[in-house]
């Protein structure tokens, strides 16, 4: 058996809606996980809807949410390489991956719900019963997710997100384009949350997700085990 290979997808909306602020990729979503596919000897494939460099919210640089792992992140030349370069959305195929990722940060909510290229590779991954790792805003990538029989793929599933409560404190409820705790129980997933801003993953049959960035380091630990686990059809548990 080869290597893990792994397909991390970012976005690539650097704006917060209509304002002037910059957003992007929360840099511990992306940073925490990183670290833990690569030690786990995983190849690594970073892609976004635009290519390119991806966005980074400058508040996740910030020295008051900076820790070591995001310190280590960007002085280590082969992360800012990835970072700098992302491949295309559209030319990668779920049968080429084991686990695909979706790290948030706000920009996931403009670019990853209505992204048709996306929602294909995603349920290209869901039909193939292979892991879908999401975690804070990168969850919005599920919502435009159908399943066989057409109904929203998370409709009766076990999720998180990043929660309204959590959005209230950032001040962004009247910013952001939806609500995306609201916007997963309309479409009928079951959701749960912990306290703001403590970590809490669910997991689904093949679906990860975590509620917020202190949830990464829990999330890419258990798709880790998840990956040795899913062809026993493990039972959905909530951490």
């Amino acid at each position: 058996m080869g290597p893990i290979k792994i397909l991390i997808i970012t976005t690539s909306h650097g704006q917060m809606g209509d304002t002037n602020r910059r957003t992007g990729l929360w840099l511990e979503e992306l940073a925490v996980p990183y670290y833990i596919f690569r030690d786990a000897g995983a190849l690594l494939t970073l892609a976004s809807p635009k290519g390119g460099p991806v966005p980074l919210d400058p508040k996740s640089e910030s020295i008051i949410v900076a820790n070591s792992t995001t310190k280590r992140f960007q002085k280590d030349p082969e992360a800012i390489s990835l970072m700098s370069d992302s491949a295309r959305l559209g030319t990668q195929k779920a049968e080429e991956f084991d686990i695909v990722y979706l790290p948030g940060g706000h920009g996931p909510m403009w670019d990853f719900s209505g992204n048709q290229t996306l929602k294909e590779l995603l349920e290209d991954f869901s039909r193939q019963d292979r892991l879908i790792g999401a975690v804070s805003h990168g969850v919005a990538g599920l919502l435009s997710l159908k399943n066989g029989l057409g109904e929203p793929l998370v409709k009766g599933r076990r999720l998180t997100a990043f929660s309204n409560s959590e959005e209230q404190v950032f001040g962004l409820t009247e910013v952001m384009p939806f609500l995306l705790e609201s916007a997963l129980v309309s479409l009928g997933a079951t959701y749960s949350k912990s306290q703001d801003f403590v970590s809490h993953i669910v997991v689904d049959g093949n679906i990860v997700t975590g509620q917020n960035s202190a949830s990464s380091k829990e999330l890419a630990k258990k798709l880790m085990v998840c990956l040795k686990e899913l062809p026993k059809k493990a039972v959905a548990a909530t951490y």
